[in-house]
């Protein structure tokens, strides 16, 4: 996609209706990526039974909002590592602009640990958006993955409380069948991370949020509502 790095935020950047990217029972795609302190190293590469990985970057608000319940989660749960991918600017304004390099991403991966105080591991997709084009390119996706490198739980729209119910059952043995609903982000976050992005962020997404609120709180609650779930388990080979 030549537009991936997109300087304003559209809803027409996202598929909202499909379902791209690995599902629950598929391999998860590895990549050698950048983290932060320089290192290159493999994304599924990690310590433990499960690796749970979330998108992420800090003009997303949904993503800010959710960090103080996800960054506890290795000392919260045995055996379980976590990362964040950082991908595309989810709001992009003019002080925290589109990435126009790998060097702006990296800066900005950079700035969520030093600034904003980040402490998982922050790999830093390509320019191109690789790794975040192949798990969906949702700004705010979550995967649990097991250590066959099988996706055992799946939300495009994190939301902790549904993730740590998960995990928790794949620690017992037990399935998951846990449903991932949409929440919105905390107010005082969304205006916080519009405002820290400069101007037109917040024109952007308050432009398109009619549109976001009917797609994922009303649509895809209710597919959630009524769908049904795989049934996976710590074990699940793929």
């Amino acid at each position: 996609m030549t537009d991936y790095n997109y300087s304003t935020f559209s809803t027409d950047d996202y598929d909202f209706d499909s379902v791209i990217g690995p599902v629950v029972g598929q391999k998860a795609p590895d990549f050698e990526l950048q983290t932060v302190e320089g290192e290159i190293r493999h994304l599924l590469d990690f310590d433990g039974e499960f690796l749970v990985l979330e998108m992420g970057s800090i003009t997303c608000p949904l993503f800010q909002s959710r960090r103080t319940l996800m960054e506890p989660v290795s000392a919260d749960f045995s055996g379980v590592s976590s990362a964040v991918l950082y991908v595309r600017e989810a709001h992009p304004g003019m002080v925290i602009k589109g990435h126009a390099s790998f060097e702006d991403k990296l800066a900005c991966a950079s700035r969520l640990k030093d600034v904003d105080g980040e402490t998982r591991r922050i790999f830093v997709d390509g320019f191109d958006g690789a790794a975040h084009q192949a798990y969906g390119s949702m700004p705010n996706a979550v995967f649990i993955i097991n250590r066959h490198g099988c996706v055992v739980f799946r939300s495009e729209w994190n939301n902790p409380s549904a993730t740590r119910k998960a995990l928790s059952a794949l620690l017992a043995g037990q399935e998951v069948r846990v449903k991932s609903y949409f929440r919105p982000a905390v107010p005082t976050t969304v205006f916080r991370t519009l405002s820290s992005a400069g101007k037109g962020s917040a024109s952007d997404f308050f432009r398109g949020l009619p549109f976001l609120f009917w797609t994922n709180i009303i649509k895809r609650n209710l597919r959630l509502l009524f769908g049904r779930t795989a049934a996976v388990s710590r074990h699940t080979a793929c």
